[in-house]
């Protein structure tokens, strides 16, 4: 089975739908002159990208293994599977750099095909960059190139097939080049919902999905992806791994956990076996209020070690609380809006009654103000939206990133302290450092920070500087330098740091077993 309406091509250089892409309204043009001064940014080039390095004579072998219409060499393709979708990657994008561009974009239907690609490149020195989604923020698909003959972009968009349902189980099997939109129809088809919905929603893949341990907005109540996954398929140059006999098990190390995660640099994912839950009847979204930060996180720790959490929870700060808020009638207020807190409940109707009367009681025990579903409702119509509002003000010469971490809860207060520092001191005097409590457990939280900041002449040194600045603050903290987004080739320095040097050797031997010669997303992940 697979879905019925045609994938939507995202801008080269910028997020999302174009049908979509929204300019920023009058009123807030106000707010964004008062806060950072309106100014020109350079015009958007539309620029080629650089000669192919693989001629059609070597090429000829890709086109047997998947038919010569689905081996795509043109500028405009070869464009769009450019990078991912960073403000570092579109600031390139924006200024003409192509330079990652791959030689060819190659699309095969199956694992055999994926296999049979891997096998060529192996035996023509070329390297391989998976590609589901495309909305890596974290350098994840700007392979090294240097030492390889080329390098093709190994697209999965014509493996989009729901393959199996098991209903006595709760599992389905699902093809890796699924966007997370064409995954829930094909599910609920069957009654059925993955229940994923991290921001990236709408354009990311269910292969992106595991590659990267992703995290949902909903996660409280469904779990992370790589929670979901009870098994899956992959090819790699050196065989196949056909992983997940049994929901849990004994027999040593999991060794689906070496694909989750791995960012394409080990294998390439072919499916994904999920665990699945009834579609809920009924879904409900309110708001809360919050006299602090510390008084509303204490307050989800409390959810979550009591086990009561919503299917979605989190919590603003009262910086980005206040922008959320923000309207040109409010400025100058003296009104404290305090920190707005997001819940949402999801299930048959019995269930979403009774587990939002428990965690009513809970929160207005701890002393929050219930707004009413109307906050809850503006935020889950806007839930997918916030990369549209970066890329209108990039047009405006603001610089807007985000980065997120995680960390138990005794060191949340530590944690935030710190980065938020790092950020203020390296971005200077005008710059907004918002953050929010994005995902929850019982042993502690994810924080994740959105910045602002009058764009410098050089706005792509100006954000590495920063991310380094708060990079270093996460490790010298004990946090994780990253909780959903991945490694890339942006986290690599501090990754290393994490996990030490007997870790960054594992991850060295596992990849030599696998892809023995390197093709596999070179330069991603593996420090």
């Amino acid at each position: 089975m697979t879905p019925e309406t045609p994938t939507v091509e995202m801008h080269p250089q910028r997020w999302g739908d174009p049908a979509a892409a929204t300019r920023l309204p009058d009123s807030a043009l106000g707010l964004v002159e008062l806060a950072f001064g309106l100014q020109d940014t350079p015009a958007t080039t539309d620029a080629a990208p650089p000669a192919r390095s693989l001629g059609d004579d070597l090429l000829a072998g890709l086109r047997e293994i998947v038919g010569a219409e689905h081996v795509l060499v043109d500028d405009a393709t070869r464009a769009l599977r450019t990078r991912g979708k960073s403000t570092p990657d579109l600031l390139r994008a924006r200024t003409g750099d192509l330079a990652d561009a791959p030689d060819a974009v190659v699309r095969p239907d199956g694992h055999g095909e994926v296999a049979a690609v891997l096998a060529w490149a192996v035996e023509h020195g070329v390297a391989v960059v998976p590609f589901g989604g495309g909305t890596c923020v974290t350098g994840g698909l700007a392979a090294r190139r240097d030492g390889f003959a080329g390098l093709v972009s190994l697209d999965l968009v014509r493996m989009k097939r729901l393959l199996a349902v098991d209903e006595v189980s709760m599992t389905a099997t699902l093809q890796p080049g699924l966007r997370g939109p064409e995954a829930e129809a094909l599910l609920a088809g069957h009654g059925l919902t993955l229940g994923h919905y991290p921001q990236s929603y709408q354009h990311a893949s269910i292969g992106g999905f595991a590659a990267t341990r992703s995290s949902g907005q909903s996660s409280a109540g469904y779990g992370r992806f790589d929670a979901m996954v009870v098994g899956l398929t992959a090819a790699t140059p050196t065989g196949p791994l056909d992983l997940g006999s049994s929901p849990a098990n004994a027999a040593g190390p999991d060794l689906r956990q070496l694909l989750l995660g791995s960012e394409g640099a080990f294998g390439v994912i072919t499916s994904v076996t999920v665990r699945v839950r009834r579609a809920p009847a009924e879904t409900t979204y309110e708001g809360w209020r919050w006299p602090s930060f510390d008084a509303g996180s204490d307050a989800m720790r409390t959810l979550a070690q009591s086990g009561l959490l919503p299917t979605v929870i989190r919590l603003s700060d009262e910086s980005e609380t206040a922008i959320n808020l923000a309207d040109p009638a409010s400025i100058g207020a003296t009104e404290d809006p305090g920190c707005l807190m997001i819940t949402g409940y999801e299930g048959a109707a019995s269930e979403v009654a009774d587990r939002r009367a428990a965690v009513t009681r809970v929160l207005t025990g701890l002393g929050a103000t219930p707004l009413g579903t109307e906050p809850g409702e503006k935020w889950a119509h806007g839930r997918f939206g916030a990369p549209y509002l970066r890329d209108a003000l990039l047009d405006h010469g603001v610089l807007v990133e985000t980065l997120e971490t995680a960390t138990f809860w005794s060191n949340r207060e530590r944690l935030y302290a710190d980065v938020k520092a790092a950020l203020q001191s390296s971005l200077g005097e005008g710059s907004l450092v918002l953050c929010h409590v994005s995902h929850v457990y019982e042993t502690g939280c994810s924080l994740y920070f959105t910045v602002a900041a009058r764009q410098s002449g050089d706005p792509l040194a100006q954000w590495q500087a920063a991310k380094a600045a708060a990079s270093d603050a996460m490790i010298a903290a004990g946090a994780t330098i990253t909780h959903h987004h991945a490694v890339g080739t942006d986290h690599k320095p501090w990754f290393a740091q994490e996990i030490g040097e007997v870790g960054v050797r594992v991850l060295r031997a596992v990849k030599a077993e696998l892809d023995p010669t390197g093709i596999l997303n070179p330069g991603v992940l593996i420090p």
